[in-house]
């Protein structure tokens, strides 16, 4: 492992200053949240920037017209530890407190993790079945992508080099649905994750529909 190149940290107030930042970087600056895999792979030399950028305001979970919305920002541990999120959609907290460690979920965030897109990944499945989508800015505006839009490949995204992901927001299960998340594993990622939600008929009895 190489020493880790030195860097500036920006901070940018708004959203929109962070956008402005990453379209005048370009190349040499990335955005910063958790930082567990981004720093990691700096030290080993594999990515290099000048410029690291955090963003303010993007730390809250709540509820918005029957969708529960996660702030890019907000760390494994927060989504885990979430009494709304317990409430509202049990299987994401769930899934959350299985995730690497102790360490990753404290400072490590689902929009990092989004981000990023580690294929050894236990969110980005989870949320493919929820039909999740993600709120991203970015110079010409706002826009929404499904999770199998954001995600193109291993470690590869459809964001614009000057977007950001602003939140992810997850429909809540209608009272006739299930959800369950479910990993096999031989170290802290997961060699294969398993995301299911069903549909069920008013009794509860047969399956309707199932993703």
């Amino acid at each position: 492992m190489m020493p880790l190149r030195r860097f500036t940290i920006d901070q940018p107030k708004t959203v929109k200053e962070a956008v402005e930042m990453l379209a005048h970087y370009g190349e040499k600056g990335r955005l910063y949240a958790g930082g567990t895999e981004l720093l990691l792979a700096m030290k080993h030399d594999l990515l290099r920037y000048e410029h690291l950028k955090t963003v303010p305001g993007l730390d809250k979970i709540e509820v918005q017209n029957s969708s529960l919305r996660i702030g890019g920002t907000v760390t494994h541990r927060a989504i885990e530890k979430s009494s709304l999120v317990r409430e509202r959609l049990p299987v994401m907290a769930e899934m959350e407190r299985h995730i690497a460690n102790a360490r990753v979920r404290a400072s490590g965030t689902l929009g990092g993790n989004i981000c990023f897109a580690e294929p050894h990944s236990d969110p980005a499945t989870l949320l493919l079945a929820l039909g999740a989508k993600a709120r991203v800015q970015g110079k010409t505006g706002e826009r929404t992508l499904a999770m199998n839009e954001i995600l193109v490949g291993a470690y590869e995204t459809a964001l614009a080099a000057d977007e950001i992901l602003t939140a992810i927001e997850l429909p809540l299960l209608a009272k006739t649905q299930r959800a369950a998340y479910l990993k096999f594993q031989v170290h802290e990622r997961p060699t294969l994750g398993m995301a299911l939600v069903l549909d069920v008929d008013a009794n509860g009895s047969a399956i309707t529909k199932a993703r």
